[in-house]
């Protein structure tokens, strides 16, 4: 039987591990949760070695995550520095994005600010006048103008844009995407931190509703390459473990 890819078993292991911090667990946690052997486990996090579906099963069902998101590895090689970062406001998609960049000697750029160049008018004022379908139009086209021009650089996009599938299943196929991670309080506190007080507003169940709106979209952020927790965090910590990461998966065609 041919071996896979060495590229799909490291993101593999990969996302066995991201899985793994996480929840807070520890190698010997998994093993014994699994019934299997830490080197086992070791082996898979590595990507040196080609679990059969039923251990990738006992695997997932430890770490209390569907199956899929283990198996849901893209089979095409995204370019390997084209980087897109997903994930709610305040996950530190902007400073790690910008850190990310700069090392990797790339461009940095927020869908955002594209879409508001697009449109001519602000992100509050194209939802008046054109309403959600006319942003999500606006994004997909904002995204393709950008992939058109960088085969490499690190894009930071809005936290909805899992919600529009088109956009989101072209992420998924031309970048390596990132989840940034972080606990609806981390979200809140960053966002407050920066100065911006809408979070807050006048409603009192505001946070109720940042939980909520986290939990309807981890389902979508979890469809992403790689998913990193920056909860509790400095950013620069978050931009140097982030930017390995992608170094020691990184491979410009499959191997």
């Amino acid at each position: 039987m041919k071996k896979p890819p060495t590229r799909i078993l490291e993101t593999l292991g990969a996302k066995v591990r991201q899985s793994r911090h996480a929840r807070g667990l520890s190698l010997q946690d998994l093993a014994t949760r699994a019934d299997f052997s830490r080197r086992f486990l070791v082996e898979i996090e590595a990507g040196r070695t080609n679990p059969s579906i039923g251990k990738l099963a006992a695997i997932a069902e430890a770490l209390c995550v569907p199956l899929r998101e283990l198996c849901d590895i893209p089979t095409a090689c995204a370019p390997f520095n084209r980087i897109a970062l997903i994930g709610m406001r305040g996950a530190g998609k902007t400073a790690i994005g910008k850190a990310i960049a700069q090392t990797l000697k790339a461009p940095f750029v927020e869908l955002g600010d594209l879409i508001q160049e697009k449109a001519g008018i602000s992100v509050p004022e194209i939802f008046s006048l054109e309403g959600i379908e006319g942003y999500h139009r606006l994004e997909a086209q904002a995204l393709e103008d950008w992939l058109g021009k960088n085969g490499t650089g690190v894009l930071a996009t809005p936290g909805g844009i899992v919600h529009s599938p088109d956009s989101f299943e072209r992420l998924l196929h031309t970048c390596r995407t990132v989840w940034l991670q972080a606990s609806p309080q981390e979200h809140w506190n960053r966002v407050v931190a920066q100065g911006d007080t809408r979070p807050m507003g006048s409603d009192p169940g505001a946070m109720n509703q940042l939980a909520h709106l986290l939990e309807e979209r981890t389902p979508l952020y979890r469809r992403a390459e790689l998913h990193f927790n920056t909860s509790g965090r400095a950013i620069e910590d978050c931009a140097i473990e982030l930017n390995n990461i992608l170094h020691a998966t990184a491979r410009k065609p499959w191997q």
